[in-house]
C-alpha cells in the first residue's frame, strides 16, 4: 500500500458499497466469503499440522458482571441423586455480542442502509424467532482453513496498539511482509493488537468502556461508535477485500470513534464482503506460540453452535501447529 494517507469518508463508503461481494457467488448465496474455503483449501490446511500443538483463541465464559460485561453470562449448577450416587448438571445462558465473550458473527448480524449481505432486507429477514437469511447455521459444517497471525505489536516494537495509533491497512501489509507470509484466498487472518497488555496498562479503563460505570447502556457497545477504544481503522477494509479473507479474528476490534460517523466500520466487512468475524479473541497466547514455533501460519478450526436463525455463536477457535 504505497498510499499511506487516511482515506476520506467518501472513500471508506466506496470500500463498503462499490467493492461489495454481493452476487459474486450468486444472488441467493448465504455462505459469503466462506465459499473460498473449498475442500481443497481444507485439505491444504491440514498439511500445516506438524507438531500437533494446539492453542485456544477463546476467552473464558464471561460470568462476572463488570464494566464491558453488563449482561454477564449465566452458569447455574445443580445436582441430582441417583441411588447411592448422583450427578451434576448445569445451565448456560449468554448474550454474547459485545466485548466480553469470544464469538463468531453470522452474516445476518449487521447491515447498512443498502441492506444485509447480498442486499437482503433486514425488515423481512430478521424475525423474533430468528434470522431467515445468512444465519449461523449456514456454517453448520464448521470452519477449517489456513490461519495466519499478523502481530502488530511485534511489527511496531511496542507492547500494544493505542487510541492514537490504530491499526491501518498498511500495518497489515507490513506485518505480513515482515513475517514472511502471504495471505491467500479463504484464509482466516488473526490480527493481534495486544489487548491484554493494553488492559494491564489501563486497569481503571476496561476495554471499550472509557471508565463508564456498570450501568452504561448496552447500546453503548456499538462497534464503531460509543466509548473510545483502540483497534482497527477503516483503512483495513481494502486489505480484507483484496486478500479475499474468509475470517477475521481479532482481540481489539473497530477503532472507536471511527472518525467517519458510520453505523459500522470494519464490522461492515460482514455485510459488504461476506466475511465471518471472530470477536474478542484471546490472541496473546497464539502470538507467543507463533514466536516459539517460528511460523505464523497454522490450521484454524471453528465449530459454531448449530442454532437455526442465530446471529452468531459463542466460539472456541483452535489453532493447530
Amino acid at each position: 500500500m504505497s498510499d499511506r494517507r487516511l482515506p476520506t469518508r467518501q472513500e471508506v463508503l466506496s470500500y463498503l458499497k462499490e467493492r461489495r461481494n454481493w452476487g459474486r457467488w450468486g444472488a441467493d448465496d448465504q455462505v459469503g466469503a466462506m465459499n473460498m474455503v473449498t475442500p481443497e483449501k481444507r485439505v491444504a490446511a491440514t498439511r500445516l499440522v506438524r507438531t500437533g500443538r494446539t492453542v485456544s483463541l477463546s476467552r473464558y465464559f464471561p460470568k462476572t458482571r463488570a464494566p464491558g460485561n453488563v449482561n454477564p453470562a449465566q452458569h447455574y449448577m445443580f445436582t441430582a441423586s441417583r441411588g447411592s450416587g448422583g450427578g451434576a448438571m448445569d445451565y448456560y445462558g449468554i448474550s454474547y455480542h459485545g466485548r466480553a465473550a469470544t464469538h463468531i458473527d453470522a452474516l445476518c448480524h449487521v447491515w447498512d442502509d443498502d441492506g444485509m449481505w447480498n442486499g437482503r432486507d433486514p425488515q423481512r429477514e430478521i424475525t423474533f424467532d430468528g434470522a431467515t437469511w445468512g444465519a449461523i447455521d449456514v456454517w453448520e459444517g464448521g470452519i477449517f482453513t489456513r490461519g495466519v497471525l499478523l502481530d502488530i505489536p511485534m511489527l511496531r516494537g511496542e507492547p500494544y496498539v493505542t487510541q492514537e495509533k490504530p491499526v491501518h491497512g498498511w500495518d497489515l501489509e507490513d506485518a505480513a511482509r515482515a513475517q514472511g507470509v502471504t495471505i491467500e484466498p479463504g484464509d482466516a487472518v488473526a490480527v493481534y493488537s495486544g489487548r491484554e497488555k493494553w488492559q494491564a496498562a489501563h486497569p481503571d479503563n476496561t476495554y471499550g468502556t472509557q471508565g463508564r460505570p456498570l450501568e452504561h447502556k448496552p447500546d453503548d457497545c456499538a462497534y464503531g461508535q460509543g466509548p473510545e477504544k483502540p483497534g482497527l481503522h477503516a483503512s483495513c477494509l481494502p486489505f480484507l477485500r483484496d486478500s479475499d479473507v474468509s475470517v477475521l479474528a481479532w482481540d481489539m476490534m473497530d477503532l472507536a470513534p471511527d472518525g467517519y460517523d458510520l453505523p459500522w466500520s470494519v464490522h461492515g466487512a460482514i455485510f459488504a464482503y461476506g466475511i465471518a468475524l471472530l470477536d474478542n479473541c484471546l490472541l496473546e497466547p497464539l502470538a507467543e506460540v507463533c514466536r516459539e514455533e517460528g511460523r505464523y501460519e497454522f490450521m484454524l478450526t471453528v465449530a459454531p453452535l448449530k442454532v437455526a436463525g442465530g446471529t452468531g455463536s459463542p466460539a472456541n477457535p483452535i489453532a493447530m501447529f
